[in-house]
Parts: C-alpha cells; sequence; structure tokens
C-alpha cells in the first residue's frame, strides 16, 4: 500500500498519540489529503540527517508507525494542529521523493507476533513492577527539577458510552508530571494484553532513539518486552543515583536546520 511519510526526529510507537504542529506547505498539503480521504501517513526516524522529507539528504529508519488524525484545528493561513494516533507498524519497501511534495511510500504493514505466550505474559509482569518502580523514581526530589513526563496514549475504552463517546472509537488519556506514579495518575490504565503494554511502555520510557527504534522493530511481542525489561532495569540504577544519560536534540548538530 501507499501512504505519504512524515520523517521526524521521533519514534513513535503503536499507542501513542503525537502533537504536531504542521507549518511547511509539503505537509500542509500531505494533511489536507490525509483529512479529506481519511487514509494515515507514516511517521518514520530519521537515522541521519537534518532536511526533513528528502530522501537524497535524509537516511531514514526503515520501520516506521501508521498515524491516523484524530484532532485536527486549522488556522487561518493554512497551518494546521493535529493529534495523530499511532495504530500499527509497516516496513518500508520503497520510498517516491518525485511524484507529490512530500514524500510517498510503498509499505508493508506489519503483523504482531506474540511469540512464546506464557513467557509473554510474565515479561508482561515484570515490565509493569519495573515500570512502577520507574514512575515513581522520576520524581522530583526535594531541590531537584526534572523532565515533565507529557504523553498521551489512544486506549479501548472500557466505560459506557455517554453522550460525548462515540461507541466502539478509542479514548485518549495522558499520562504527565513530573515523574508521576500510577497512584498520581489515576486515568492511565495498564493495558492486559502483553503486545498492547510492549508498545504502550516502549514509547513512554525515555530512552535513546536507537534503542526505542529497536524496539519498535522487534519481531516478536516477547523479544521487545524481553529489550524493556533490559532497558527499565538500566533506568533504574541510573535513577536510583539520580544519573540520566544525556542525548543531543539530532535537529541542533551541524547547526540550525535550513526553512
Amino acid at each position: 500500500m501507499e501512504i505519504p511519510l512524515f520523517p521526524l526526529h521521533t519514534v513513535l510507537c503503536p499507542g501513542i498519540v503525537l502533537p504536531l504542529h504542521i507549518f511547511e506547505e509539503r505537509y500542509r498539503a500531505m494533511t489536507r489529503r490525509c483529512l479529506d480521504s481519511g487514509e494515515p501517513f507514516g511517521v518514520v526516524l530519521i537515522r541521519d540527517g537534518r532536511e526533513i522529507g528528502t530522501a537524497r539528504t535524509a537516511t531514514l529508519a526503515g520501520v516506521g508507525a501508521f498515524a491516523e488524525i484524530r484532532q485536527a484545528g486549522r488556522y487561518p493561513d493554512g497551518r494546521f494542529d493535529l493529534l495523530a494516533a499511532a495504530t500499527g507498524r509497516f516496513a518500508i519497501e520503497s520510498v517516491d521523493a518525485q511524484t507529490e511534495p512530500y514524500l510517498l511510500a510503498e509499505v508493508t504493514p506489519l503483523d504482531d507476533e506474540v511469540g512464546d505466550e506464557p513467557r509473554a505474559e510474565r515479561l508482561a509482569a515484570a515490565a509493569i513492577r519495573r515500570f512502577v518502580r520507574y514512575l515513581d523514581l522520576m520524581r522530583a526530589r526535594d531541590g531537584e527539577t526534572t523532565e515533565v513526563l507529557d504523553i498521551r496514549v489512544e486506549i479501548e475504552s472500557q466505560q459506557d458510552d455517554g453522550p460525548d463517546r462515540v461507541p466502539g472509537r478509542p479514548e485518549m488519556e495522558g499520562l504527565e508530571g513530573e515523574g508521576t506514579s500510577p497512584e498520581a495518575t489515576p486515568d492511565l490504565h495498564i493495558p492486559d494484553d502483553p503486545t498492547v503494554l510492549s508498545y504502550l511502555l516502549s514509547g513512554i520510557v525515555q530512552v535513546e532513539l536507537p534503542r526505542r527504534q529497536a524496539l519498535l522493530e522487534a519481531e516478536t511481542t516477547v523479544e521487545r518486552l524481553e529489550g524493556l525489561v533490559s532497558l527499565l532495569e538500566r533506568e533504574l540504577v541510573l535513577l536510583t543515583r539520580r544519573l540520566r544519560y544525556f542525548t543531543p536534540d539530532p535537529a541542533l548538530l551541524g547547526g540550525p536546520r535550513r526553512s
């Protein structure tokens, strides 16, 4: 299938909601196309390079996420504010940089293979235990300042459909605050499905982009959860010592990006 591509210096995982401010004309055109047709666009990591949207100057990851527009606000000058939810993964087969002002890609949707189901359940439980501790350690202590963890996720509503809800439509909820715990964020629901959980945690835990991309590309849920447990154990060691990894902003490497 063919979809528009939106290359970014980020990794989007299924279940995560991405806010976007669309100002470049090529992506305004892409947004209008997706709004008119209802089709998704693809978010894919720029592995190397600073020019977004040109295959000649940027190296793209081979696996990305389908993004469906959930909310769209348009400014009088044509800019957009979007909330786009990742709904699944795809592998890029080929890229067309000529037909449209934005990239088009021929992609193959990727199925989610669980692997060993009993092991997936055990790993999911282990990941949840470590994640609860991770959230607790992310909270600022006296005299500290921390980054605000502001992440929106999309879940299937388990509540009765009210007057403002569309039956069967996913609902968005937030996880935000300076490293909050589940008790402090009652709206965050931990999914029972190991695959859904694996994507959710992959999108929430603050790790380097190559590591998050590796989690996205994992061939099975078991493989992804194994990676998550290992990463969370690393993060717990760092946070216990009040240490964090340093990752420079890719957009600032080599000077400002040309518009």
